[in-house]
């Protein structure tokens, strides 16, 4: 079962929302006042029925137009002070509580971008995006209405018991036999409501990512002629949320119905059997009147109580989700130095990989790794290209450098230093990268590029626009400070990458992984991003993913990874030479799954050029 749609712990309402603690304690006294206001203005309701009792006994009793109009007065005077109090206590948690709600939205959406790239891999964004909005939106109108309400309606509850015993107990003892009922029926709701609310909360998350999906592949519906299957998809989506949400009604209508019937034939029968009290002379009318009075008022309260738990339960499904984000353990960062046995920081220039082995984290174990004992070295301003066929790991081995994925075993070092020693945030500004799929935000020209370094100005800027043939932008309608738009859509493919590419130099990174940055470019605009990368290239250490010949032109030295293994190490003509792989790969082809085509690769892989005394001399050792 996929980790978004897992089934809920078997935890508590209650409990789950008291996690929202650590959020509200800041506004905690305001929230507390609030509740306070609300009580108050609650019970001055249950004193309206103790006036009309007074009215009713005294001045209507003995015919007292004055005593009338007085008690007509102190009714007047208890309805504004209600309504004021209400209103007070409006103000003073819409404020405080709508910062609870941006607190944990800037919590989430911080916590999103330290979490490692396997979880991104593994959560549809739109699952993400609901509990960024809708859950934590609900969570807010929880802590504003439900959360007081609870309290209020329950004081609220148990004043007007008090006031009804008081009055007369008999007909007190027969409106508190509806409580066992509803008690059980609530019970009993809340249980069933929960499953169907996280269900609900789940489907909107897909529904959403269907959404996000059709929005940003809109090129590929329409060019494909797909908006009718995608159309399809999403009333089928709909249809499910739709349905849970009549569930969701039914249950609520059902307890809604229990909850407004039973109270109802408990007050008729109160008021029978006070009518025939009246006329035998054993209760005064006024006490009638005020009996009813109170036990009408306190209908709301009780039959809040479903609406409320449905309230709640939406809001505990709601944290929960939100939880189960901010729970995922965040990157982990360190700072201390892996030392050699003399106990001194092994000092081996360049970019160094010693063992490394990779599995993705939801791999099954005892799975044939992605990578297996990959040993490499980069020497200090050396460019090493990375060939292979498709799928044989190029791009994990990439993206190992700056740490989107962890080595499981192994390890790689920049200038003789361990990369899992180093602080995230040092590491990735020792290494920039350009991606195949060049990723542009919703920002200017300029915004975008300058993210690759902070604190560049426009000097660097126009350098790395430069190098990476970029000047197009400067016919763009306000140049540099063009928006792009969303992923960068209003550009070409080529456009994008170009820019990508200015945003990985503009740093002047001591390393560089670039993973085929050159791909969606024409064969005349390559030759001149080639030719100005390579005064870039001579000032960095860097690692290019390449599939081209010209691009591996750039490179010194050239790794051929077969199979998740580096095979050959040599320059570009010493492996045409001898290697048939390579000499295959670099011909426009790649050889069938299974072939075996490194016969001759001993003569081309330099010792030196392997991390590791034991590796043989293709470069890799076997297990």
């Amino acid at each position: 079962m996929p980790e978004q749609h897992a089934v809920p712990k078997d935890r508590s309402a209650v409990l789950t929302l008291m996690r929202l603690w650590p959020y509200v304690k800041p506004v905690r006294a305001r929230l507390s006042i609030a509740v306070l206001v609300a009580v108050v203005a609650s019970c001055l309701g249950l004193v309206i029925p103790l006036v009309l009792k007074w009215m009713v006994d005294g001045p209507v009793a003995h015919r007292d137009p004055g005593g009338v109009w007085l008690g007509a007065l102190y009714l007047l005077l208890l309805g504004i002070a209600e309504a004021f109090l209400f209103g007070i206590r409006r103000w003073v948690v819409a404020r405080p509580l709508s910062g609870v709600e941006a607190s944990m939205r800037a919590g989430l959406y911080r916590h999103l971008q330290r979490l490692p790239v396997s979880f991104h891999d593994r959560w549809p964004s739109g699952q993400l995006l609901s509990r960024g909005t809708t859950d934590l939106m609900l969570v807010r109108m929880f802590l504003a209405f439900p959360l007081t309400y609870l309290v209020v309606n329950s004081t609220t509850i148990v004043v007007g018991f008090v006031i009804l015993l008081a009055q007369e107990w008999t007909l007190g003892l027969v409106l508190l036999v509806p409580v066992v009922p509803l008690v059980i029926a609530s019970s009993v709701f809340e249980s069933k409501y929960a499953l169907v609310a996280r269900r609900a909360q789940d489907q909107v998350g897909d529904l959403t990512t269907v959404v996000e999906e059709s929005v940003l592949g809109i090129r590929i519906v329409k060019g494909f002629g797909r908006h009718r299957s995608q159309a399809l998809a999403f009333r089928a989506l709909s249809q499910r949320l739709r349905a849970t949400e009549l569930d969701k009604a039914r249950l609520l209508a059902g307890i809604w119905a229990l909850i407004t019937t039973i109270p109802e034939i408990a007050i008729g029968a109160a008021l029978v059997l006070g009518t025939i009290e009246v006329a035998d002379g054993g209760l005064s009318a006024g006490t009638l009147v005020a009996f009813l009075s109170t036990a009408l008022a306190l209908r709301w309260p009780v039959e809040s109580i479903g609406f409320l738990l449905a309230m709640s339960q939406e809001s505990a499904s709601a944290t929960a989700r939100f939880f189960e984000v901010m729970d995922v353990a965040e990157e982990e960062d360190t700072s201390a130095y892996r030392e050699d046995a003399d106990g001194d920081r092994e000092r081996h220039g360049g970019m160094v990989f010693e063992g490394v082995e990779f599995r993705y984290p939801d791999a099954e174990e005892g799975s044939v790794p992605v990578l297996a004992r990959i040993d490499l070295r980069i020497r200090p301003g050396e460019t090493m290209a990375l060939v292979g066929a498709t799928g044989c790991g190029k791009t994990t081995l990439t993206a190992l450098v700056p740490r989107l994925h962890d080595a499981t075993s192994g390890r790689i070092t920049l200038d003789g230093e361990d990369i899992t020693s180093m602080p995230r945030e040092r590491l990735r500004e020792l290494v920039s990268v350009a991606f195949e799929e060049p990723t542009l935000f919703s920002a200017s020209v300029g915004e975008n590029v300058l993210m690759g370094a902070e604190g560049a100005g426009d000097d660097e800027l126009r350098r790395a626009l430069s190098v990476a043939q970029a000047d197009f932008v400067h016919d763009l309608p306000h140049g540099v400070d063009t928006q792009v738009g969303e992923q960068g859509l209003s550009l070409s493919g080529g456009q994008r990458q170009r820019l990508a590419l200015a945003r990985a130099v503009v740093g002047r990174p001591r390393f560089l992984v670039l993973d085929d940055p050159l791909s969606a470019l024409d064969v005349h605009t390559e030759t001149l991003v080639e030719a100005a990368l390579r005064s870039v290239l001579r000032e960095t250490t860097a690692v290019v993913v390449a599939h081209r010949p010209s691009t591996v032109m750039l490179a010194d030295r050239v790794a051929l990874l077969s199979e998740g293994r580096i095979s050959a190490v040599g320059t570009h003509q010493e492996l045409l030479r001898g290697n048939a792989e390579y000499a295959l790969l670099m011909s426009g082809a790649e050889s069938p799954s299974g072939e075996d085509l490194t016969g001759v690769t001993a003569a081309v892989t330099p010792a030196d050029d392997v991390a590791g005394a034991d590796a043989p001399a293709e470069g890799n050792s076997t297990r």
